[in-house]
Parts: C-alpha cells; structure tokens; sequence
C-alpha cells in the first residue's frame, strides 16, 4: 500500500504543518546545495484525491526554471549527434575517458546551441500542473507556475486554489531568453 494514503502518515503530516504554521512542509531534498534559489520548492500537503484524503508530494517550478530545463535537454540532444558518446560531467562514470579539451569544446558548443534554440523561440512552456497517481509516496504533483519566485504565499495560494477545486491556470504559452547576456 502506498503510505501517503495511510491515515496515520497524513496525521502525522497535518502535525508538522500545524507545528511550521503552515498548510505544506518543505521536502529536504538530497541534490539541493542552493538553498539561495527560488524558482523552485519541493513540498508536501494534505488534500483529496478520488474523494480520499491523500498527502500531495509536489515539485512546484517556474516556467523560467523548467524552460531552461528543457532547451538545455534539447542542446545536450543535438550536441551529443555532433559528438557521439559525449556525456555531461554530472552523468559520467569516475574514470571517464574524455579530455579538458573535448569538454571546452563540447561546453561552447552547447552555449552555441542554447542560444540558438532561444533566439528561434523553439521550446515553448505553459502552466501546467502534472498529476502521477502511481507514486512511492502519495500522489506526485508537477507543477510549472508563470511567477518569477516561488514563494511561501504563491506555495499557500496555489494549494489552496488547488484543494477548493478553484485553482486556474494561465493558458499563454511562453519562451525566455537566458539572462546572462554577454
């Protein structure tokens, strides 16, 4: 059984968002090294889901974050058609056999790429909220929001549009430019 549909799990999560003053409590996650970045919050809440109380697990984003995600994957696509058999540092095995040069290279390449795939407009992004019910824990929620931080108040706002059923999204669709201009 899943234990986010555990009544004693939910209990327990309403305590700890009792105890914080708040309706979510924020997930450490192990990859998170930058507590100074807000365009993105991993948390958890109670709400109901299939009319059963449930506690949502839910990635909350900004488009910015999540554009820039996906044109990244999109040059990483195409740098590695150019260079077969690349890999990115943070996917290599120790002892991997690619030079300080061949990663410069690779490394301008894909700045080249990415700008590319910006100036053209190519990826396009809009909010979304992404539901898995077949989770570890409780029900996953993916969640892309048109704010330029994600915040305690747009984290309260949106849970509580989104458990009163009232939550609407913004329908436009997006592209962004990185802003390290150079």
């Amino acid at each position: 059984m899943n234990p986010g549909f555990s009544p004693e799990e939910i209990s327990k999560l309403k305590a700890e968002c009792r105890q914080e003053g708040r309706n979510f409590i924020y997930v450490e996650d192990e990859f998170e090294e930058d507590e100074s970045i807000d365009e993105h919050a991993h948390i958890q809440f109670v709400g109901s889901y299939e009319g059963k109380e449930v506690i949502y697990d839910a990635l909350i984003y900004t488009l910015r974050l999540h554009h820039s995600a996906l044109v990244y994957d999109v040059a990483l696509e195409r740098l590695q058609k150019q260079m077969p058999g690349y890999l990115p540092p943070d996917e290599r095995e120790p002892g991997s056999k690619i030079t300080p040069e061949t990663d410069e290279e690779a490394e301008l390449l894909l700045t080249e790429l990415i700008d590319e795939i910006e100036e053209n407009e190519e990826v396009k992004v809009q909010e979304h909220v992404d539901v898995e019910p077949d989770f570890d824990f409780g029900i996953g929620l993916e969640v892309g929001l048109n704010v330029e931080t994600i915040e305690e108040e747009t984290i309260n706002d949106f849970i509580q549009d989104f458990n009163s059923g009232r939550l609407k999204l913004d329908t436009g669709i997006y592209s962004f430019r990185s802003e390290e201009e150079e």
